[in-house]
């Protein structure tokens, strides 16, 4: 979830630009659209669904490694390679 005011009004505004996508979409569907069009729409919609994703990912990559950061400063042990396997878990999961 993104915590500041602006990334949250960022995401909500993607959101916002997603759903009015998929109206269209269903809109061209029951009008029976020809499929370069349709399929020109859903490239599109799945373009800023991944923006979105993007953005919420790297909010949540900046609030998780953010604490990572904070241990170095306090000059604790962390292992880089399980960083980066949490990183990549996290991909995994999201970008299936």
């Amino acid at each position: 979830m993104p915590h500041s005011l602006a990334d949250k009004k960022r995401a909500l505004t993607r959101l916002r630009r997603i759903k009015g996508q998929a109206e269209a979409l269903e809109r061209a569907v029951e009008a029976g659209t020809e499929c370069s069009a349709l399929l020109q729409q859903i490239a599109a919609l799945r373009g800023a669904a991944n923006g979105l994703m993007t953005e919420v990912l790297e909010s949540h990559f900046r609030e998780t490694f953010g604490k990572a950061r904070e241990a170095i400063a306090e000059r604790a042990v962390i292992d880089p390679d399980a960083e980066i396997d949490e990183i990549m878990r996290i991909l995994r999961t999201y970008l299936k």
